[in-house]
């Protein structure tokens, strides 16, 4: 392949260019916001979860409270109505008074214990609520978090983004001025090796950093200006200049 010299020194301008693409690139891909926003997602939905549970466990502990209360007014009401009964003298017989006092001790040890389990499940259900509002605070912190490192990130894309679109059209620019062929092969080679064109300097390869031999070195040397020449090491196309050591 054959292409004037100045054409084969605008690949380098282009591939510097495309090494400017390529940090950009990979500086989009390894935002450490990325990471950031990614463990304050996976504690978000976490915490969630377990918001979720925590409110069930108060719930039930709610409605298990809500029925233990009623079987102790059940059960209080029921002691005094035994108690009015009693204290109004209306029980005559001796059997059926010592019946009713013995339900009425009765009566008044189920309450204690209902009371107790009252108690119980009042404090299992204040240590749940405790719990959901230290998973929900921290919960939401974990969201704050993420809505931060997600405007860092936005902030950065937008940097990286515009700077990427000048360059493009940059590259766009010197890309209409090399040949087709030229071109064509360049991004090739760009694809197998990551570079498609590199300078020959003090005779090394400035893509692969290896040292030409002087078989390769005298091959180069009396190519004609306008043939397009390799490195025989990593095959990127390779440019000379007054540098080159010819």
């Amino acid at each position: 392949m054959k292409a004037a010299p100045e054409a084969q020194k605008r690949l380098l301008q282009l591939a510097e260019l495309d090494s400017i693409l390529d940090r950009l690139a990979h500086r989009r891909r390894t935002l450490p916001e990325l990471a950031e926003i990614d463990e304050a997602a996976a504690r978000q939905a976490r915490l969630s979860t377990q918001v979720i549970s925590a409110e069930t466990e108060s719930g039930d502990l709610a409605r298990d409270q809500a029925k233990a209360e009623r079987d102790v007014d059940a059960v209080r009401s029921r002691a005094e109505r035994d108690q009015k009964r009693l204290d109004s003298g209306q029980v005559g017989s001796p059997k059926e008074l010592a019946g009713l006092q013995s339900e009425i001790t009765s009566l008044r040890r189920r309450q204690g214990d209902l009371e107790e389990v009252v108690l119980e499940i009042m404090e299992r259900r204040e240590s749940a609520d405790a719990r959901v509002a230290t998973l929900t605070a921290e919960r939401d912190e974990a969201a704050t978090v993420r809505a931060a490192g997600e405007e860092r990130r936005d902030t950065a894309f937008a940097e990286i983004d515009k700077e990427r679109a000048e360059t493009d059209g940059k590259r766009s620019g010197i890309a209409t001025d090399i040949p087709a062929d030229l071109l064509a092969l360049y991004e090739k080679l760009r694809g197998q090796y990551g570079v498609g064109a590199a300078m020959l300097r003090g005779g090394r390869c400035q893509g692969c950093k290896v040292s030409l031999s002087i078989a390769d070195l005298n091959q180069i040397r009396a190519a004609a200006p306008d043939e397009v020449v390799r490195c025989e090491e990593c095959r990127r196309i390779l440019v000379r200049t007054p540098e080159s050591g010819l």
